[in-house]
């Protein structure tokens, strides 16, 4: 038997069809860490869907706290802006699971309703099925993942769709959100100089390398994001050093 669960924090837009995805599973544990919007009408219209509310404390560790809710032991970890497609869900069901394995699919990544195939966004794939007894989510509070050291790797051939920004509003808010988060977890000393350059290299790839200038306008528009988002990585780095220098 597994467990879906699913983090949401205002998740209206895509909730319906990633619960309606997960019927045929035993549970939905949902873990939510302030939603204002209709995200809880959504879930309470399910009734597999169990409700629990709390505080985000990281990506990491917020994921294992929702693992722990489940009732059961293997867990299917999904993101509230993925949707598991029908084909990933009947390839699941006809796995004979074993707990020394950890199992991925790949992610088909879109950007205003555009299949990204560049940009760094594909191949994308994640490891999310898992069991709680012999693994875990790492305890990064962001870019975390499902520790798979001295596991069986298994890579499922199903997708999911996964439609992690529709605008450009969506990426200037994730920008501040996983930049803090970064500043917050980070060791390493953080410049201006340092930000500057991560920043162009984070372009250069996303837009040349991994041929984002072959998607248009959204190709650019996401190389841009993610030399944003370089920045303001290491410049609150940078931010953060000043801060301790004077205590």
């Amino acid at each position: 038997m597994i467990s879906a669960t699913v983090l949401t924090k205002n998740s209206e837009r895509y909730l319906e069809k990633v619960l309606r995805a997960l019927e045929r599973l035993d549970e939905v544990v949902i873990f939510d860490t302030g939603s204002t919007d209709r995200t809880k009408e959504i879930a309470s219209s399910f009734p597999y869907v169990s409700w629990h509310s709390g505080v985000f404390t990281g990506f990491g560790p917020t994921h294992n706290h929702a693992s722990s809710l489940a009732k059961n032991d293997w867990i299917l970890s999904l993101d509230s802006d993925e949707i598991m497609t029908e084909e990933l869900a009947q390839e699941i069901f006809s796995l004979t699971l074993d707990e020394k394995s950890v199992y991925s699919f790949w992610r088909k990544n879109f950007y205003r309703g555009k299949h990204i195939y560049g940009c760094g966004w594909c191949p994308d794939r994640v490891f999310r099925l898992y069991n709680r007894k012999t693994t875990r989510f790492s305890d990064d509070l962001v870019h975390e993942k499902v520790l798979t050291h001295g596991l069986q790797q298994v890579e499922l051939r199903a997708p999911v769709l996964h439609y992690p920004f529709d605008s450009v509003s969506g990426f200037i808010k994730k920008i501040d959100v996983y930049s803090n988060l970064f500043a917050q977890q980070e060791k390493r000393k953080g410049s201006i100089p340092k930000a500057f350059f991560h920043a162009l290299w984070a372009f250069l790839k996303s837009y040349i390398i991994k041929k984002g200038f072959l998607l248009g306008s959204e190709g650019f528009e996401i190389s841009w994001y993610n030399m944003n988002c370089a920045f303001y990585k290491y410049a609150k780095l940078a931010e953060k050093r000043s801060k301790s220098r004077q205590h």
